[in-house]
């Protein structure tokens, strides 16, 4: 089973950028597609953005297109979330999220096997 391990996050104004790491252990990360899930404060979690096993393809929610790249790196086993112009309603827990081997993106977070702790964006006004 694949171990995941996010960092990168922290508090930031609103217009600036951070960028999230995940780092898989135990398993077999090349052949996993990725997705970052993120759960604010009093709201239900959602999606944030996903990447195929070869990093080929991505897909947004609606809300972070053009402010926000997932990438990945199989050499390193580290899928990445680079978030620029953030605003304060990024603030969230974010996490990544690992999909059983062979398997396409997805949004649905309960098709989703391993589950990093988490990592804290705080975006003030």
């Amino acid at each position: 089973q694949v171990q995941l391990l996010e960092s990168g996050g922290g508090l930031v104004q609103a217009g600036g950028s951070l960028r999230l790491s995940c780092a898989a252990s135990g398993g077999t990360f090349s052949s996993r597609s990725m997705g970052w899930f993120r759960r604010a404060p009093g709201k239900e979690r959602e999606f944030v953005a996903s990447i195929s096993w070869s990093g080929g393809s991505t897909y947004y929610t609606d809300s972070v297109k053009g402010r926000f790249t997932i990438s990945r790196d199989n050499a390193k086993n580290t899928v990445y979330l680079q978030m620029n112009s953030l605003k304060p309603e990024d603030t969230a827990v974010y996490y990544c999220a690992a999909r059983p081997s062979n398997l396409g993106m997805d949004t649905r977070g309960a098709l989703y096997g391993a589950w990093g702790q988490g990592t804290q964006v705080t975006v003030s006004p």
